[in-house]
């Protein structure tokens, strides 16, 4: 996809014109992956599609002549999974998407949770451990993202295949034979065969999740934690260890109501159903 400033909208609106011959269109709701400010309207931060302080409802708007409604993509995916999956029946919930990095969006009282400045929700960039933990891309170090993300899967599973290669002979196998080539799908795969080094992999993953929705839940109490992104394809593997590190650290554990961690059910539409449905009620 193009990724200059102005093209990527030139894109959207193709696709809306491509809808709009066979569906009637009132407004645009568009996801995006990077900082949106408080009007949902200018994105201030978005690497990957080349964006910076890029005021794309102003010119999807010019381009559409339909009102347009910009979110943050996982805020977007975590109303998704509000209104129609995993969380419909809470009105308290945290999205936590587990890609190659940690991804969030937070519902409180049955409205999107933005920020002062629409910014809220980058939960990846909580500092868990000790300052000097490992260097995150945001330019700091020790970020829950490094601990509980399909990246560091891959660094768990490779630093464990290279201590005990007899434990992880299948993970190897499903590379070329070195820690090296093992790849984020080679341990999903692994650990559901049974590959002993793989499941511990996830379950060092898991534990750190675990731990990082404990330290959410002292200060937003969800009612419900729903995970998505595509780490989550591995199911019990990941969610087991995480729960079973939460009940065990979540502070004031026995003063609490259960607090359910569960699979995304909208998987990689929640961020659509959630743009349009955010349009819909805009």
């Amino acid at each position: 996809m193009a990724n200059k400033p102005g093209e990527v909208e030139k894109v959207i609106a193709a696709l809306v014109g491509e809808l709009a011959r066979e569906h009637p269109i009132e407004a645009v709701g568009v996801g995006a992956a990077g900082f949106v400010d408080e009007t949902r309207s200018v994105v201030r931060f978005a690497p990957n599609l080349g964006w910076r302080e890029q005021p794309v409802r102003a010119q999807l708007e010019a381009l559409l002549g339909l009102p347009v409604v910009v979110e943050n993509d996982a805020n977007a995916a975590a109303w998704g999974e509000y209104r129609f999956g995993a969380a419909r029946e809470h009105r308290d919930v945290a999205l936590i998407t587990v890609g190659t990095g940690i991804g969030g969006g937070l519902v409180a009282d049955g409205a999107l949770y933005r920020g002062g400045s629409g910014l809220a929700g980058e939960v990846g960039h909580l500092r868990l451990v000790h300052p000097d933990g490992r260097p995150c891309g945001c330019g700091r170090t020790g970020c829950w993202e490094q601990y509980a993300s399909g990246s560091a899967l891959v660094r768990e599973a490779r630093a464990l295949a290279l201590a005990d290669r007899a434990g992880a002979a299948h993970l190897l196998e499903l590379g070329d034979g070195t820690p090296e080539a093992i790849r984020g799908r080679h341990v999903t795969i692994a650990a559901k065969d049974g590959d002993p080094v793989a499941g511990q992999a996830f379950v060092n993953v898991g534990s750190w999740l675990g731990r990082g929705m404990a330290e959410l839940s002292a200060v937003l109490d969800p009612s419900c934690f729903v995970v998505g992104g595509g780490v989550s394809d591995a199911g019990d593997l990941l969610l087991e260890p995480a729960r079973a590190t939460f009940a065990a650290e979540v502070v004031a554990a026995q003063n609490r109501p259960p607090v359910p961690i569960v699979l995304a059910t909208l998987r990689n539409d929640a961020g659509i159903v959630g743009a349009a449905d955010l349009a819909r009620h805009r």
